[in-house]
């Protein structure tokens, strides 16, 4: 659930050869954002858009893909350039959704961008939830506030090859109704039989019907095969503590339990530094780790 932002130096139009493939253009220079324009908009909240960009460059947009929980660096030109967690399923080809809230000077100019405009995207990187590791298993997601955007490219993912995975809860927590976000695919989420969704909500109105509580609230009824479960993660900091001390509770295993961290990464290959922790760097060690992977990084936990 990356957040930054950074001056952007190349140009995006440069020409890179037309002889090489999609992928070979890509990784000839991880700095060079790609053009890519913007498709759709969907307002979620008052301080969340879903943006749907589609790459201009036929072999680059063909080449593209990654896995849920990476992130691509997204640039306005001019302005400057910010880390964002994909939110679209791998499955999902030729394009690239990503959710962003407007909280700086970045994502302000985002935020009055229209369809039809051009950004540049470079990327993706870092590394993923272990969506092949998970195959076969119980899977529990659990997302705090915007932290249910990275996990949406996840559950989208098990959504679309639902027969590969055992049993799914999602949990999700949001400060008051106002700010739940996805409304939609909850919605479709709580119809089938082959999820169990828990929505729950910090302060309730009266218009919430669901739980009213910290997003821990949930585990105080689910019912876990532990020795088969999988669990993932991703919200505020804070919330991580809580919610890892919960999945112990069910007795899933330390290096089951998979989450996502947020850090200032600008150039996103490892070399600027500004993502390091201890000797890892988030950039391209994560932005996702297990537990005692982030247990053992001097100054995560």
């Amino acid at each position: 659930m990356p957040n930054s932002a950074t001056t952007v130096a190349v140009h995006p139009y440069h020409d890179a050869g037309p002889e090489l493939t999609g992928a070979e253009l890509m990784r000839a220079n991880p700095y060079r954002p790609w053009p890519a324009r913007i498709t759709s908009i969907t307002e979620l909240t008052a301080t969340e858009k879903l943006f749907e960009f589609r790459l201009v460059d036929d072999k680059v947009r063909e080449a593209f893909c990654h896995a849920p929980g990476q992130f691509v660096e997204l640039s306005i030109f001019g302005v400057g350039e910010a880390p964002i967690s994909i939110s679209s399923s791998p499955t999902k080809r030729g394009f690239i959704e990503l959710c962003v809230r407007r909280a700086g000077r970045f994502t302000e100019r985002l935020h009055q961008m229209q369809c039809g405009e051009i950004v540049g995207i470079r990327g993706p990187f870092g590394r993923g939830f272990p969506i092949d590791d998970m195959r076969g298993h119980d899977v529990l997601l659990v997302a705090g506030g915007l932290g249910i955007a990275p996990l949406r490219s996840l559950i989208n993912n098990i959504h679309d090859e639902r027969s590969e995975f055992g049993k799914v809860t999602i949990i999700y927590g949001s400060r008051n109704p106002a700010e739940v976000m996805f409304r939609h695919q909850f919605e479709m989420w709580r119809h089938r039989r082959d999820f169990d969704l828990y929505l729950t909500v910090d302060h309730a109105d009266e218009t919430w019907d669901g739980e009213e509580g910290l997003v821990t609230k949930p585990f105080e009824h689910l019912e876990i095969n532990a020795e088969n479960t999988f669990g993932a993660l991703c919200g505020p900091p804070v919330m991580y503590r809580f919610v890892v001390a919960e999945m112990r509770k069910k007795n899933i295993s330390y290096d089951r339990i998979y989450m996502s961290f947020e850090r200032h990464m600008k150039c996103g290959v490892g070399k600027c530094g500004h993502c390091q922790i201890g000797h890892q760097y988030c950039c391209i060690d994560g932005p996702v780790f297990n537990y005692w992977e982030a247990k053992n990084i001097q100054g995560s936990m």
